[in-house]
Order: C-alpha cells, then structure tokens, then sequence
C-alpha cells in the first residue's frame, strides 16, 4: 500500500488593512445676526393738518385783531365815567328830586328778559312781569323804567329804559312785553339774574 501523505497545510491567510475613511469637516451653523437696537428716541409721525404758510398768516392775524378789538373794547366801556345816565336811556325813574306817586310802592317789575324785536332789526324787546300788590283796582296805570346792571354805581351808565300803560285788579300781575331804548346790542346786555329796576309810575293821576 502507498505510504500515508501528509496532511496539506492551511491555506495562508492574508491581513488587509481597514477601509479608510474619508475626512470630511464638521458642519458649524451660523445664525443670523441679530438686528440692531432700535435708537433711544424716535421722532414721533405729525398726522395732523398741515396748512400752508400763508393761510396761517392770515388765521394767526385775525386771531390777533380779534384780541386787540375785545381788549379796545373792554377798556373803552371801562372808562366812561358819567355821573347819571345817558341822554338815550334817561328816564325820570333816574333822576333825582322826582315826586314818588302813591302807587309806586304797590307796583313791583320783575321777570325782566330781553329779546329780539321780530318787526325791527338790531331792536330789542324787553318782556316783564308786572304785579300790583294792593288790594284796589288799578286802571289806567303807566310808568316809566330804568334797567340797571346788579353792579350799579354813580358813576355808570344805565343798561336801557321802557315805559309801560296797562290795568291791573287786586293783586294781579300781568306779562308785558315793550320795546326797549338802549345803546346796547341784544348780546352787551346783562343776564336777568344781574339786572335791577327803578320804576316811576306816571299815570293814574295821583
């Protein structure tokens, strides 16, 4: 028989080195810059009515003249210093030394208002209440009126004056309304809670 071969060697293994990897670099991310504070003080926007230079010119003028008439106007008023009243608005009711009528201390004129006379223009109407506080019959009565600022002194001027005829029972009272002699326009006359009255009855014969 043939003699026994040997057994054959292992087969020879070979080492091969590990892929190599490619470098890549690492990937940083960048974020946005921030925006910029915004600044300490902004000018706030103008949204309103821009006029041009020249109407404002004319606005700013008037508004001058307007202040310098009403001052003019105010001081012209202040320094009248008559001692009595106006020969316009002169009423006996003013003056002094006139004889007192019987009946004068029974009439009384209140509820003064004054308004614009529809039939005339710039005239003035003045309506009032008149009351007889006697207890007799008064027929035929008439007077005159003198209508004072609540500040009356001697030395002003009086707001106006009307003269007035009606009858009257006992302890009646009656709305009147006449015409008004004044100077004034219906807007310088005081209000009816700064006025006081001066009456002269006239009429019946005492």
């Amino acid at each position: 028989p043939p003699p026994p071969q040997p057994p054959a060697p292992p087969p020879q293994q070979y080492y091969a080195p590990p892929p190599q990897q490619q470098y890549a670099p690492p990937q940083y991310s960048y974020a946005p810059p921030p925006p910029p504070p915004p600044p300490a003080y902004a000018e706030p926007e103008h949204k309103g009515m821009n006029l041009p230079v020249w109407l404002m010119t004319i606005l700013f003028a008037l508004a001058f003249g307007g202040v310098v008439a009403g001052i003019y106007w105010l001081a012209s008023r202040g320094s009248s210093s008559p001692s009595t009243p106006s020969a316009s608005v002169e009423s006996p009711a003013a003056k002094p030394g006139a004889q007192t009528h019987p009946l004068q201390k029974f009439i009384e004129i209140t509820g003064v208002r004054f308004v614009p006379d529809p039939k005339k223009k710039d005239a003035t109407l003045v309506k009032f209440l008149i009351v007889n506080h006697s207890d007799s019959d008064v027929s035929g009565l008439a007077g005159n009126v003198t209508v004072w600022g609540r500040t009356q002194k001697s030395e002003e001027d009086a707001e106006g004056t009307f003269a007035f005829s009606t009858s009257l029972g006992p302890n009646e009272y009656k709305e009147l309304s006449e015409p008004f002699n004044t100077k004034l326009k219906i807007y310088e006359l005081p209000d009816w809670q700064n006025i006081t009255t001066d009456v002269q009855i006239t009429a019946p014969p005492a």
